[in-house]
């Protein structure tokens, strides 16, 4: 892991070793991220990506294994897609005047065993404290395929009382308490764009733990339109996750056949946008 913190904001652990993903998220001496407090879906790479703060979802799958179309051998997409464990090369890192920057870019091995490659880059605003995620997604390959993407921003949930609420405009009612829905975990997903908004925003909190700050995120709704939100309490487990998405909650056969899933060309390139701020 490498640290990555300027004078204000939180302080990050950078995992070169998996899409340069934020593993350790720490307000003072409180780590946010969820650690061993997550499901055992029997994946290791999965496993070791939902421990962390965040985890990026795709380049050709989000959510849980489907068939790949048009295979005969039974093959699926994996869990989440294929973007965990694959390693970042590191192009630029910066940490002077108390900001903090770096890109990085990532060669992808999707599924099909065609090539993406990812290029990140993160920045942390010195005035602020926020914390800037630009991705840009290039199909390097042959073939077209259908690109999909999701952040997992995973929080453990036993740093909550009774007065965390999660608040947005996509929101029924415009908040809700942090434990939504039927015990010992629920998930949803709906739409996150508000006509004149490009972007979104969705806040967790006040967190008492770590002194009554509140998680503000903003995600661009051009190409992340959707925001799932998902917990478990199911023991091990105690965690809940803020995911921006670019499609909603349904199944790859019907997102096909109604049209959902764009086509990105060999050579063409496709932007997604994270913020987020501890306020």
């Amino acid at each position: 892991m490498k640290v990555f913190s300027a004078e204000v904001g939180p302080r990050l652990f950078l995992d070169p070793s998996s899409v340069l993903d934020i593993g350790g998220c720490f307000i003072g001496d409180i780590d946010l991220a969820p650690g061993r407090a997550i499901p055992d879906d029997g994946d290791p790479r999965i496993d070791h990506s939902l421990e962390g703060f965040l985890f990026t979802c795709g380049p050709d799958h989000i959510r849980h294994p489907e068939p790949i179309a048009g295979r005969s051998d039974g093959r699926t997409y994996p869990l989440h897609g294929s973007f965990s464990s694959h390693p970042a090369d590191i192009l630029f890192w910066d940490a002077q005047e108390g900001s903090a920057e770096c890109h990085a870019r990532v060669a992808v091995t999707m599924a099909t065993g065609e090539p993406a490659q990812l290029d990140r880059h993160w920045r942390i605003d010195p005035a602020t404290g926020e914390v800037c995620l630009l991705d840009t997604l290039t199909n390097t390959g042959t073939r077209p395929f259908s690109p999909v993407h999701m952040y997992h921003m995973n929080i453990g949930a036993w740093l909550f009382d009774d007065n965390v609420r999660l608040s947005g405009r996509m929101l029924e009612g415009g908040k809700l308490p942090w434990n939504f829905g039927p015990e010992p975990g629920s998930v949803f997903c709906v739409p996150a764009a508000r006509e004149g908004e490009s972007w979104a925003e969705v806040a967790l909190g006040p967190i008492a733990a770590v002194g009554g700050l509140t998680l503000r995120a903003k995600f661009r709704t051009d190409t992340l339109p959707y925001l799932q939100i998902w917990r478990n309490q199911q023991a091990p487990a105690h965690v809940l996750g803020i995911e921006p998405v670019s499609h909603r909650l349904a199944g790859r056969e019907e997102l096909t056949r109604k049209g959902e899933l764009k086509i990105l060309k060999p050579g063409d390139s496709i932007e997604y946008g994270l913020k987020f701020l501890f306020a």
